[in-house]
Parts: C-alpha cells; structure tokens; sequence
C-alpha cells in the first residue's frame, strides 16, 4: 500500500498548491493588469477564491463519492483541476481566469473529500495515523518545492507559474495505474460477498442512520479550529507590522525557522494518536492557541519567534488531528459525505479567519489584540477538551 499512500499524500496536497504557487506570482499578475482598475482587488481573490467554491461543494461531492464509488470523482477532479490550473496561462482576461479559478476550487472539493475518505478507506487506525503523518510532513516540504520552483517560471512570464499545474496531469496518470475501489464499495455496487470483514463492515454500514448528532460536533469544532488555523496565515504579516517590522526579506527571515516547527506538530501529532480524542483536540488547541497569544503579547522579536514556534507547531498538529478524529465519527457507508462536511466546515473557516480577525481589532484596537482574545477563546475550549477527559476518566474508573 506504499504507492497508493504516496499518491494520496501528494493529492492531498493539490488545494494547497492552489494557493502556495500564486504567492510568487501576485506582483506580476497585477502590474500586467495594471490598467485594469479592479485589478488590486481581484488577483488578491484570485488566491483564495477557490476556498469559497471547495466549501461550497464539498459536500455535494461527499454524497457523490458515497453514492458512485471514490475513483471517478477523483480522477475527473485530478483531470480537470490541470485543465483549470493551467487554463490562465493561454488567457489574457482577468474576468476569465477569476472564473477558472472558481472552477479550479470544484475540482478541489472533489479531490479532497476523496482523498480524505480513502484514508479511512484503505487503512485501519494505525495506517491512518501514520499517513496523516507523513501528510503533515509532507506539505511544508511541497509547499517550499512549489515556491522555489514558482519564482522562476513567474519570471519568465507573467503567468508562467500556471503551467506547473500540469503535475496534475501525472499524478492522474499514477492514480489510474495504482489506486483502487476499497472493496467496500465494489461490494455495494456489484452485489458480490466479498471478504467476510468486507460484508460485516457493509451490513454494518448499510443499516447505520448517518451520524448527524456526531457530524455537527465535527463540523462547529472544525469550523472553529480552522478559523484558528489560518489566524497568522492570513492575518500574520500585518502583527509584524505592528511591532516595526516591515521589511519584506525580513519578514521571511524571521519566519524561517519558525515554519519548520509544522513538522514537529506532525511528530507530536503521531506521539499523540493513541490517546483520547478529547486530549488529542486540547492538545492541538493548547499548541496553537498558546502561540497566538504569546505572538498577540509580543513586543520583541525574541518573544515573537518564540510565539511562532509554538504556534507553528499547533498548525502541524490541527488539520492531522481535525481529520483523524473525524474519521473515528464515520461508518463506510457515510464517510464521503461525512469528509465532504469536514472539507466544507475547513475551507468556510479559512474563510471566516479574516473577518473574525477585523471584528476583534475593532474591539481591541490592534491586531495583536485580536491575536490575544482568539488566543485565549481557543486556550478555553482546550480547558473544557481536558476537563471533559478527566471527567470521562473518572466514570471509566467508577464504572468498572
């Protein structure tokens, strides 16, 4: 099952790219567009656009996956997402590649929520801990390859970052070769008997309501969670900025080392998957949010990478942890609708981050501010993760 992993942590990382590989090319895209009045407005957009339509969609693509099986979702996804990721580099209209960008983000839900049910679909428990893993690990590496590689094909020409898409069309290529239906599915479809934990786990699946009552919990602590997340993503420049900072290449100096630190939240994140589902949520909120509001009380530089090592550390263990606990929540039979639900409640946290972030600056007068009291919201809800495990703790030991 190695090549399969591999290819689906390398999908999984395909919404990311989306976003990654623009980052190098905003400057030229705008002065190309320059007399375009609307143009400092739209290509910011052009970024997080497809966000908006992955959350949109996510769980339409959910039920199709549940209903039709994970590979044609995900093949037609992987096909079309270069299609549309390559798209502007043949157009010269703004308006036109706004829209292939929205349409990018269909072929993004689509990937995501498949990719994400394979995960609980191809490996039990352990398998999946250790993918999630490598996932975690993974993305930082990528997301550095892309911007190196970004940089220079954006020189060349104003938009010849978008022809890297085309890795999409490979990885269709890989997918086609090495992955498969789970047999789960094949079963279902085909009416075929299949191995007996197959036919155990689709009588079990088949006869199970959907998880509402679960998903919902799911749903409101990924929605919270996410919008956590992305606080310093989206938001993070504009603190360094507050405490004098406004260089550029120093900006990027500083954060350096500090971003290493996601790989050590993937670590922590593996050290902590054996235990509870409440510690592994008020861990990840702890990390995080500790971060947040050391970088919000910061008025040093010492004091402030100190905060993004924390806090980039907390951002290696939320998306790992947020999926692992909601693939305990799913059945076979429900897990495409429920990952569409959790791609859905992620992607309308990032966003939501933004403007829960301009909403307490106006309360608190700075951006830092807004840094602390989200810092301290999240530091609470980890209170109550813990505090809910002891409690559970203590009826275990009762009970018994």
């Amino acid at each position: 099952m190695v090549p399969q992993g591999m290819i689906i942590v390398i999908s999984g990382f395909l919404p990311l790219f989306a976003i990654v590989s623009m980052f190098p090319a905003l400057p030229s895209i705008i002065g190309h567009f320059q007399d375009n009045p609307k143009a400092r407005e739209l290509v910011p957009l052009m970024v997080s656009a497809p966000g908006l339509t992955i959350a949109f969609l996510a769980p339409f693509a959910g039920f199709f996956v549940d209903r039709f099986g994970r590979l044609p979702l995900l093949l037609w996804g992987t096909f079309f997402y270069g299609i549309f990721g390559v798209a502007p580099f043949f157009l010269d209209s703004l308006t036109l590649m706004f829209v292939s960008r929205l349409l990018l983000g269909a072929c993004e839900a689509a990937i995501l929520t498949v990719v994400n049910t394979l995960i609980g679909d191809y490996w039990e428990d352990e398998g999946r801990r250790d993918w999630l893993f490598l996932q975690g690990i993974a993305g930082p590496v990528l997301g550095a390859v892309t911007i190196w590689v970004a940089g220079p094909a954006t020189e060349l020409r104003w938009n010849g970052m978008f022809l890297i898409y085309g890795v999409a069309f490979v990885i269709f290529i890989l997918m086609k070769k090495f992955l498969f239906e789970p047999e789960s599915h094949a079963a279902l479809r085909n009416g075929e008997a299949g191995s007996a934990k197959t036919e155990n786990e689709t009588s079990s699946s088949l006869n199970s309501p959907f998880p509402a009552k679960s998903m919902t919990q799911v749903g409101l602590l990924t929605l919270f969670g996410s919008a956590l997340y992305y606080v310093f993503i989206i938001s993070g420049g504009l603190v360094f900025n507050e405490i004098g900072i406004t260089e550029p290449s120093r900006i990027s100096d500083i954060s350096a080392i500090p971003a290493l630190f996601i790989i050590v939240g993937a670590l922590v994140f593996r050290i902590l998957s054996t235990q509870d589902n409440t510690v592994q949520l008020g861990s990840f909120l702890l990390v995080l949010c500790t971060g947040l509001t050391i970088i919000g009380l910061a008025k040093s530089v010492p004091v402030l990478v100190l905060g993004l090592v924390i806090q980039q550390t907390g951002a290696g263990m939320t998306v790992v942890t947020l999926i692992a606990w909601t693939q305990t929540k799913l059945p076979y039979q429900h897990r495409g609708r429920g990952m569409g639900i959790w791609t859905a409640c992620f992607f309308f946290g990032q966003f939501s981050s933004p403007w829960l972030v301009a909403r307490l600056e106006n309360l608190t007068g700075t951006v830092q501010g807004a840094f602390v009291v989200s810092g301290v919201i999240g530091l609470a809800v980890a209170a109550m993760m813990f505090l809910t495990h002891v409690k559970n703790a203590i009826q275990r030991r009762e009970l018994a």
